[in-house]
């Protein structure tokens, strides 16, 4: 290379430098906040009262998230994987059955817990492009889930993985109205649904959770 192309090449690009430790601290409480307010609100929170509960000032917020769709891609880019480890998990499971049934278990409880990862997963309220492109990042694990139970002989043929949100649709109506009144109710649900899925079984499963009384139905049903 001559001496005047190499005067007048373009530098590379720098990487972009890390956060200060105080910023990315800040940064991580933010995320933290919103995610717990997310769970227990669901997605309508303002970044305003995401950075009152993380205790920083809203100029802060502004400055790591430009907008509350940011943050909403950070906090469940990481949920998201979780869910995915979730099937991983339970594809390594040494039977079949059981691998699936821990999956519906471990998501039903994050779906349970987290109104805000049912908003953006199962009910479509919020950004469609964000859950469609997180549903298809999650299908293929769960497809696998399912696929290797059919293979096993477990698990009836004629369920699909689109099957599986769906499920979880239902089961999120349980959680939302119960949640007050029996939070594990869902639980009850979901075995009835399992023993439903289930190819073959000698005996009904029994049920991990009663039945609500009258006055408890009332006030579920209010």
């Amino acid at each position: 290379m001559s001496r005047r192309t190499a005067s007048t090449a373009h530098p590379e690009s720098p990487p972009a430098r890390p956060l200060r430790a105080d910023a990315e601290r800040n940064r991580r409480r933010i995320i933290a906040a919103a995610r717990e307010l997310f769970a227990r609100q669901g997605l309508d929170v303002t970044l305003d009262d995401v950075a009152r509960h993380a205790g920083v000032g809203v100029g802060t917020a502004y400055r790591r998230f430009a907008n509350r769709e940011e943050l909403i891609d950070a906090v469940f880019e990481d949920t998201l994987q979780r869910l995915i480890a979730l099937a991983e998990q339970a594809l390594a499971h040494e039977d079949p059955w059981e691998g699936l049934v821990q999956l519906f278990l471990a998501t039903g409880q994050d779906f349970a817990d987290d109104r805000g990862l049912r908003e953006v997963l199962l009910e479509g309220t919020h950004a469609k492009v964000r859950a469609a492109a997180a549903r298809e990042r999650l299908t293929p694990a769960v497809s696998a889930v399912i696929t290797r139970a059919q293979q096993a002989g477990q698990l009836r043929d004629d369920i699909e993985p689109s099957d599986f949100p769906l499920i979880q649709l239902m089961l999120g109506a349980v959680t939302q109205h119960s949640r007050n009144v029996t939070p594990e109710l869902w639980k009850r649900y979901l075995t009835l649904i399992l023993d439903g899925l289930r190819r073959e079984r000698d005996h009904p499963t029994p049920l991990p959770h009663r039945a609500l009384d009258q006055e408890e139905f009332d006030q579920t049903m209010k």
